[in-house]
């Protein structure tokens, strides 16, 4: 690990629209850094430098890269840490398989990602790229739990300048639908360890032999462990019965999963989506195509790329089609391509579809390129009435207004990889009938399921350190911002039984007189927040790790129309801080819009926000008092900066990231320079201020004037550096009053 003095940030390189905006914002930040002390250093953890640090040895000298991901996990433990984490792509198979097929057309000598593997070399790979694919990220930085809250600012901007809001109708026909029986949460079983242990996860076949699908399961005193399937047979019916309710309903057809950070069990369930969809295709082709590597997890899109390499490709593409034609209508990503909810797994994720759906009034987009009404189908019904809820609250009152509407804070439990569901090595598909056991050191049974072949069984853990830490946070968050905090846990599941006793315990740790604290089952807690909400009172939202992924995006978009305006901060548990930047689940629409039209719409308001975070945490850790000028400067910068309305637009005319970016520096120079905490910082910005200032014509058509041709930045999932700085650096008078800074 590098060592780091406590005046340095980290700055994240990762993927896609924000990796972009880094070329362009990052020299600005390096330089005005430098004035107060402040060194920032960079990482690369995107997925093409994650799968790079997997095969050290396949690699050159010049192409060999460390493992910058392992390395941060380190220093996240510690108390120097302050790392500004931007997003990153959370693979999913194909998106995995489409990085390594650019990185091996660029030279890179690493190995095709083995579907099936046999070989011990093949078996090595998969368990490489298993390392990396899915919310590989996320887990390793943050060892500290969630305080995600909408900045003064950013809710101030939207009251005054509310964004629209569909229209919702008392007769929609939009519901959600999902299994309540025979699925994740109502299969979950939960125990609490009395003391340390190692367990071990055993198949036992109906022939009875035995397969440990996972040993040397360390668990701490005091730590949740759960175990749960979801019956495949049952979950076939279910979608087969939505397909015939969405076709008689007339409504559009859509599947909302987490693919990305349920990296195992999603996909699979994407997969039996797709051939419920297709039955006839399955039941002809099936075996050619599984015979050819085509597997229906990887979605509709893959599936119709390959087949035309089979003797019946023209034959399975018509079968699909006559699918498409005989089902219900189905919901599009994009219907101008023909892009389908079914084609990607990764291109229709619960946490963005949902709330998009819900803020243009319940509806998606159609085949025929129009919005209509869907049936949402989200299988498993641990959160799925959460949606329900916020549906239900907008046919009976109609659609949220931003300029009135209270706001949803969260306080999310993610330390140390907490409730980390699907996104690991503890997710398994039977091979076989039998029994899985969760079994203790000294051959106790903790847990244990009946499966059949094709089920999905998963477990996950939660230790006590973060719990007693996210109760310790939650009542903080309560006190600073004088909300009621409401815990989001259901008695009747068992996972959260567990953690209701132990929020009953810790919270008697704390001084609560005065404070409104709350443990109410997710969809109660959702409709008592929409109540306060609409009347303009804000609640906090105190939830487990995958719902505080999604309420991070479901309210935020309501309320201020992304979840990447918001401001993220992790109290790491060891005294550093980890900063996060917001979401970027429409990173690669703006990815290729750059390309071919050399704009790049993605806001990098949340960079700000971690930005100035990330300076007060140095400025408070480390007293450093410039730390603090840059921190409160860049504040009132980024007040003037939504007031004067510079975020980028989305079509070409307008500033993009770039010009957005160029306002930021001016006005932040200009706020240093007035500043009298510090009067050399004061002297020093001066003349910047005044340059920009003077040369805001001339930046701006410099930085406009490239629009409308195609970009080349040299790759997709790993950039050219030479390329992507020319592209995102167009403006020499910019860049040189910048660098004369440096």
């Amino acid at each position: 690990m590098t060592d780091t003095d406590g005046s340095t940030i980290i700055y994240t390189h990762t993927d896609e629209a924000p990796l972009l905006a880094t070329y362009s914002f990052l020299p600005i930040i390096e330089a005005y850094a430098a004035q107060a002390g402040v060194s920032v250093e960079t990482r690369d953890i995107s997925l093409a430098g994650r799968i790079l640090a997997q095969f050290p040895d396949r690699l050159s000298d010049d192409q060999r890269i460390g493992d910058a991901l392992a390395e941060l996990g380190e220093m996240a433990t510690t108390p120097e840490a302050n790392i500004i984490k931007l997003p990153n792509i959370s693979a999913s198979v194909p998106q995995l398989k489409a990085a390594v097929k650019e990185l091996q057309e660029q030279g890179y000598d690493i190995p095709a990602y083995p579907e099936n593997p046999q070989t011990d070399e093949e078996k090595a790979a998969r368990a490489a790229y298993d390392k990396v694919k899915g919310s590989a990220v996320n887990p390793v930085l943050r060892e500290g739990n969630s305080d995600r809250r909408a900045p003064a600012a950013v809710k101030g901007y939207a009251k005054k300048h509310p964004h629209r809001m569909g229209e919702w109708k008392s007769d929609s026909r939009t519901e959600v639908a999902t299994m309540g029986h025979d699925d994740f949460r109502s299969n979950e079983q939960s125990v609490v360890m009395e003391s340390a242990d190692t367990l071990r996860i055993v198949h036992t076949s109906s022939d009875g032999t035995e397969t440990v699908l996972k040993d040397g399961l360390t668990v701490e005193a005091g730590e949740v462990v759960d175990a749960t399937f979801m019956n495949v047979a049952a979950l076939r019916r279910f979608l087969t019965e939505q397909i015939a309710r969405a076709k008689a309903d007339d409504v559009l057809f859509s599947v909302h999963l987490k693919a990305t950070m349920m990296k195992v069990s999603d996909p699979i369930i994407f997969g039996h989506a797709v051939q419920a969809f297709f039955p006839t295709l399955f039941e002809q082709y099936g075996e050619q195509l599984a015979a050819a590597g085509i597997s229906p997890n990887d979605g509709l899109g893959a599936l119709l790329s390959a087949v035309s390499d089979l003797p019946d490709g023209d034959a399975i593409k018509a079968s699909v089609e006559a699918g498409l034609a005989e089902g219900p209508r189905m919901a599009m990503v994009d219907d101008r391509k023909g892009i389908t909810n079914l084609h990607v797994p990764s291109d229709v994720i619960i946490d963005a579809s949902m709330p998009a759906m819900i803020r243009i009034g319940g509806h998606m987009w159609g085949p025929d390129g129009q919005e209509d009404d869907c049936l949402a189908v989200i299988p498993d019904s641990s959160y799925a009435g959460v949606y329900a809820a916020v549906i239900d609250d907008c046919k009976a009152h109609g659609a949220l207004d931003p300029a009135t509407m209270g706001s949803v804070p969260n306080v999310g439990l993610m330390a140390r990889k907490a409730e980390e569901y699907g996104s690991h090595d503890k997710t398994f598909e039977m091979t076989a009938a039998g029994t899985v056991t969760v079994v203790d050191s000294a051959g106790g049974v903790l847990m244990s399921h009946d499966v059949e072949p094709g089920d999905i069984w998963r477990a996950c853990q939660t230790k006590d350190e973060p719990i007693r830490d996210w109760v310790k946070l939650a009542v903080t968050r309560a006190r600073a911002s004088g909300s009621p905090a409401v815990f989001w846990l259901d008695e009747t599941r068992a996972h959260d039984a567990n953690l209701i006793a132990k929020v009953h315990d810790y919270v008697g740790d704390h001084d609560t007189d005065g404070l409104t604290i709350e443990i109410m089952s997710p969809a109660d807690a959702c409709t008592y927040s929409l109540e306060r909400i609409r009347k303009g009172e804000d609640t906090i939202s105190v939830t487990g790790n995958v719902l505080r992924d999604y309420n991070t995006d479901l309210f935020p978009i309501l309320e201020v129309g992304t979840s990447a305006k918001m401001l993220s901060i992790v109290p790491l548990m060891n005294g550093g801080g980890l900063f996060e930047t917001g979401a970027g689940g429409s990173a690669p629409k703006h990815v290729q819009q750059l390309v071919e039209e050399n704009y790049l719409r993605w806001d990098s308001l949340g960079e700000f926000f971690a930005l100035a975070a990330s300076f007060e945490h140095l400025a408070q850790r480390e007293d450093n008092a410039r730390a603090q000028v840059l921190a409160d400067t860049l504040d009132a910068a980024t007040a003037t900066f939504l007031e004067e309305d510079r975020s980028p637009t989305r079509k070409i005319g307008g500033i993009d990231n770039r010009g957005s970016h160029f306002y930021l520096a001016l006005y932040w120079a200009q706020e240093l320079a007035k500043q009298t905490e510090d009067a050399a910082l004061a002297e020093a910005f001066a003349p910047l201020a005044e340059k920009l200032a003077g040369d805001e014509q001339a930046i701006v058509e410099e930085l406009n004037g490239v629009q409308g041709s195609p970009a080349d930045i040299g790759g997709y999932f790993r950039p050219d550096p030479a390329k992507a700085e020319q592209v995102m650096r167009p403006s020499a008078t910019l860049n040189a009053a910048i660098d004369s800074l440096r």
